[in-house]
Order: C-alpha cells, then sequence, then structure tokens
C-alpha cells in the first residue's frame, strides 16, 4: 500500500494504546529534519505508565547557530507534559545534542513533572534490569573530539540535503522512499564497525553495572539484539526511522516502525503553521522529508 501523507491519517479521536513504558530519544527538535509531526501522531495514540525521553529530544546544537520551531514542536511538548500532568512518569535523560540540560543534573530538579537524571535504571514487568542512557559517553568522536562531532553533525545535515533530492527523483520514477543515510550507513565498513563498536561498548557497560541489558540512543540505528548475554536496544530516531522502544503490560519489549505502522509519507508536506525560522541558508535548504 502507498503511504499517506499525516494530515489525511488524523483522526478526531484516535484509538489510543496502552503501554507499561515507552522510550523515545534523537528528536531533535528545533531542526527541520526533526519528524515532530510524527511523533506527535504517536503521543495522541499512546499512553504509558512510564515515558523515558533518551537524549536528544531538543537539539541545542542547532539552535545554537540558528532557530527553526514550527507547530508540530510545539504539539511535541504540549504532548508531553500532559503525559505528565495526567500521571505519567516522564524521565529525561539528557544527550549531547541537549548537553545543556546536563548542567542542571546535580540539582535534581523536577520541572512540570518531568524528572532530569543522568541516566536510570528500569525494571521490566517480567523482572529485568536495564540500564537507560543516552550513549554518546561511549562514542570516542563525541567524547574526545568535539570539534570532530560538529563537522559530523554538518555532514549528516548535508545528507539529509541529499536525501530530499535523492527522493524527489525516485519518486519521479515511481520509486518508494528509501532514506539514504541509513542506507549510506549499512553500506560504508567503517560506519558498520563502528556502530558494532558502539553497541558492545554499551553492553559491556550494562553487563559491568550487573543489569540484564541496556537501553539508549544517539547513533540514530534502530537494533534490538543480544550480545554476550546482555540485552542491547537502541530505540532509533525521530529523524529518519520514527521508532520507539515499547513495553508492554507483560514485561515484553517491541521496536515499533511508527511510520509504517501508520502508512505516514516521508514525501508529503509539512504544516507549516506557526512556524517561527530564522535560519542560515543552508538550514533552510534542510529538507521536509527525514
Amino acid at each position: 500500500m502507498d503511504a499517506i501523507p499525516l494530515d489525511q491519517s488524523l483522526t478526531a479521536s484516535p484509538t489510543v494504546t496502552h503501554y507499561r513504558t515507552v522510550f523515545v530519544s534523537d528528536v531533535h527538535l528545533g531542526t527541520r529534519g526533526s519528524r515532530a509531526d510524527f511523533l506527535a501522531d504517536f503521543l495522541l495514540r499512546i499512553s504509558c505508565d512510564t515515558l523515558y525521553l533518551v537524549g536528544d529530544i531538543i537539539d541545542g546544537w542547532r539552535l545554537r547557530r540558528s532557530w527553526y520551531w514550527d507547530s508540530h514542536h510545539d504539539e511535541v511538548l504540549r504532548l508531553i507534559l500532559k503525559m505528565a500532568r495526567k500521571g505519567t512518569d516522564v524521565v529525561y535523560i539528557p544527550g549531547n545534542h541537549d548537553e545543556m540540560f546536563r548542567n542542571w543534573l546535580p540539582m535534581r530538579l523536577e520541572i512540570a513533572g518531568i524528572r532530569l537524571c543522568e541516566n536510570a535504571i528500569h525494571e521490566t514487568a517480567d523482572g529485568r534490569r536495564l540500564l537507560v542512557m543516552h550513549g554518546d559517553e561511549f562514542d570516542s568522536v563525541v567524547r574526545y573530539a568535539p570539534f570532530l562531532a560538529l563537522l559530523g553533525d554538518r555532514a549528516y545535515e548535508a545528507s539529509l540535503i541529499i536525501n530530499r533530492w535523492f527522493n524527489l527523483a525516485r519518486r519521479r520514477l515511481g520509486l518508494p522512499y528509501r532514506s539514504l543515510s541509513a542506507w549510506l550507513k549499512r553500506q560504508v565498513k567503517g560506519a558498520v564497525k563502528a556502530i558494532d563498536r558502539f553497541e558492545i561498548a554499551l553492553a559491556a557497560e550494562a553487563r559491568r553495572r550487573a543489569v540484564d541489558g541496556v537501553v539508549c540512543g544517539h547513533i540514530h540505528h534502530a537494533e534490538m539484539r543480544e550480545i554476550g548475554g546482555v540485552l542491547y536496544v537502541n530505540d532509533g530516531d525521530w529523524v529518519e526511522s520514527c521508532t520507539a522502544l515499547v513495553e508492554h503490560a507483560e514485561g515484553r519489549l517491541e521496536l515499533i516502525d511508527w511510520a509504517e505502522q501508520r502508512r505516514l509519507s516521508f514525501l508529503a508536506s509539512r504544516d507549516r503553521r506557526g512556524g517561527r525560522d530564522r535560519g542560515h541558508a543552508d538550514d533552510a535548504a534542510l529538507p521536509v522529508t527525514a
């Protein structure tokens, strides 16, 4: 079936699915590449006892250089705050792009019902203990060479721009949407090795802390697998893949590909009501697609 635009997929009273726990990361609010519209659709259709925001929810790196914020970004924040008000335990674990919040961690702040934590231990309904952390601490480029990390961030932005034109050409040829950057990650040996090293390092940290597994984000690569007897889960992102990790009532963990499940179109134009953009020329060229 062909994907459908988000606006056409919304209903006045959406069916709500309840999960015990939901894990979301790498939304990158403040960038054009953020699929905040898809995430808002997801949050409208779920409820949960605990919501983990596993870093890079707001992109402070981009907002320091330029400003982009539209009504979908507002809606995501509104829905998260609404969940907190209604009793959902919301835990925010800052990442490297929203590292400004890490300065507040020693104060153990709770803002509008949202708790800030460096990391967390989550116990599933079936008794497994999972370390929850963003994961940039185990990315050697981010940790030891932040300047190179910023260069990598610019390269990622460029890949999103190229991705837009790449998929416009594919659409004219009658071909389905494909994430160019995700495909490159799978094809470039260096990227594959870097992802593998990252996953092994996170699993080793979970083993060191004597827990059963780890849930992280950071590398925009959704994955669930066992590494040396430890469960490694990356909940993905809301730029390219639009994935989340959910825990069902009995403790079963599942990665949800929201765009695929809801047949949402990455190529459909987004409603930009309330958009406020004071970006540079390169930001203006960032794609409407993720």
